[in-house]
């Protein structure tokens, strides 16, 4: 019996031990994307619509499971009003007059699905017809802080002016939740040089909750932060044509946990990113007294999932000038650079010290850190071999990192253990 016990003992030790020593890229004891998520939306049926979701919405409404609604052109939610969503409810985006969804400032949407029972927003095309940008996308207005002139500011969405306004004083303003949510061929194109998000967050407060968010083929950026003050857990990005994760308005963001999937030949000529981070969107309309962007990016993983460097993808990373990035734990694999710093970011400590990197695995990536100016580039190097940083490289395929990247199976991107235990995390 005590041998027994003794044996029990001891595989739970090493149970443990693999177990934490599986820090870098997404975590979990489980295979967290199960279940909820759907890679492959377009062999998915959905119902037809029985109910209509149109104009100014100016007090509370809930949604039911048992209707399937379609969202046509643009839908405000006003007047303090909150929109609640019942889990397993599926919302189509009208193609016609691109149905859009905006929450406005000082209203809420409760859209908490289940795992089993996620909430969706998806195209209104049958299954051989989607693609994307057939709808516009959610849009949240917030009253957390901007870096704007005059602390206000107005989406260029082709919005209502009166009441598309966003930003504030208050960080910790509450927008809702967004939990177990599919969000899937939004961002339409509105003119040659516009195209609306999948989800676009502006001057939202951090008391507002964004976990277990799945966002696929995007025709411009999955998730796009306007200012304010956000926390993202569990969130996914599939096949954006654009940026995964786009940061502007001095955005104070921490995520964790989160995977960014790319694809080359979804990506736009523009130069796509699973980030980009900048303070301004115009400095000529910035407010240089005010904050800064600032992200703080935990356990993430960005991968290529184009094992030969071809299409579009470049950098995985992109940081202008004047902002703060930290990126702790976490996997990046497939791109040409792992992170591109602009022109204006030399080796000047009050510059790099901007750029925290602690614990990157790089695996498979022609160069590590690198500027737009090449001149830098051997002063950044000098810079980012510092030991402390704990940057590792590999040249693997993404089918020996992680435990399964066939997404026509379930698709689990937690690192291989025996991978894991190899780098010595």
């Amino acid at each position: 019996m005590k041998k027994a016990i003794f044996v029990i003992f001891i595989s739970l030790i090493n149970n443990l031990s693999i177990n934490a020593q599986q820090i870098k890229g997404i975590i979990g004891e489980t295979n967290w994307m199960k279940n909820w998520t759907n890679f492959k939306p377009t062999a998915e049926e959905y119902p037809d619509a029985t109910n209509i979701l149109t104009g100014t919405i100016s007090s509370d409404l809930k949604l039911y499971k048992r209707n399937t609604y379609r969202l046509i052109g643009v839908v405000y939610i006003t007047n303090n009003a909150v929109l609640t969503i019942e889990p397993g409810t599926i919302i189509r985006g009208d193609v016609e007059t691109c149905g859009t969804l905006v929450i406005t400032k000082g209203s809420k949407i409760m859209a908490e699905g289940e795992v089993t029972d996620p909430i969706v927003f998806t195209s209104n095309r049958e299954i051989s017809m989607r693609k994307p940008g057939d709808w516009g996308g959610i849009i949240i207005l917030g009253e957390a802080p901007i870096n704007k002139v005059g602390g206000i500011g107005f989406l260029d969405f082709n919005l209502d002016p009166m009441i598309s306004h966003y930003g504030g004083q208050n960080q910790d303003s509450n927008s809702g939740i967004l939990k177990y949510v599919r969000i899937e061929y939004s961002g339409r194109k509105l003119n040659a040089l516009k195209e609306l998000n999948g989800l676009s967050l502006a001057g939202v407060g951090r008391k507002t909750k964004f976990n277990f968010i799945q966002i696929s083929y995007s025709n411009d950026d999955s998730y796009e932060c306007y200012g304010g003050d956000v926390n993202f857990d569990n969130v996914i990005s599939f096949r954006a044509t654009d940026d995964d994760f786009d940061f502007t308005q001095g955005a104070q963001c921490n995520i964790s946990n989160s995977i960014a999937i790319r694809y080359p030949y979804s990506s736009d000529i523009s130069g796509s990113r699973c980030f980009e981070i900048d303070s301004f969107d115009k400095i000529e309309n910035a407010d240089l007294t005010k904050k800064l962007t600032k992200i703080i990016a935990t356990n993430i993983t960005l991968a290529n999932l184009e094992e030969n460097n071809q299409g579009l993808v470049r950098e995985a990373v992109y940081v202008k000038d004047k902002s703060y990035f930290s990126l702790n734990n976490s996997v990046v694999s497939g791109f040409k650079l792992c992170i591109l710093l602009g022109s204006k970011i030399s080796n000047i400590s009050a510059n790099l010290a901007k750029i925290n990197l602690q614990g990157v695995l790089v695996n498979n990536c022609d160069g590590g850190i690198h500027s737009e100016n090449a001149a830098y580039d051997s002063e950044i190097k000098n810079w980012f071999s510092n030991e402390s940083f704990s940057i590792e490289y590999l040249k693997i395929n993404n089918s020996e990192l992680f435990l399964e990247t066939n997404i026509k199976k379930n698709p689990d991107f937690r690192l291989q253990k025996n991978k894991t235990l190899a780098i010595g995390n």
